[in-house]
């Protein structure tokens, strides 16, 4: 099947972009609530920081995809297992593996401070 729109093909490159920004969005932002907690949860939460920086400047992405991988599985694994399984909570944790993963195997796109080899 031929594509419809082939002329948008050329910036394929900015797919990874905007995923790795809107991560980055997202952890910065899970980072911070999991730092005023306390425990393993802070530890958790200096982690997500570091790794949500990382993704918006393009250093490190697929380290960075990687540590969030297992963290949105775990968070998934976590919610799936509840007593009480909020839909919600479910679906984004799944959303943010997806993502995770996709950047994992696709890297870090363009303005990215990665070199692809």
């Amino acid at each position: 099947m031929l594509n419809p729109f082939p002329g948008l093909l050329i910036y394929s490159t900015l797919a990874p972009f905007i995923l790795r920004i809107v991560l980055g969005f997202i952890f910065l932002d899970l980072g911070i609530l999991d730092y005023r907690k306390k425990g393993y949860m802070k530890l958790l939460g200096i982690v997500e920081v570091i790794g949500a920086l990382m993704l918006f400047i393009g250093f490190y992405t697929q380290i960075a995809a990687l540590l969030f991988v297992i963290i949105s599985a775990a968070s998934f694994y976590i919610e799936y297992k509840a007593d009480t399984i909020l839909k919600r909570d479910i679906v984004f944790y799944m959303l943010l593996l997806a993502i995770s993963i996709s950047l994992l195997l696709t890297g870090a796109g363009a303005y990215a401070k990665d070199i692809p080899l």
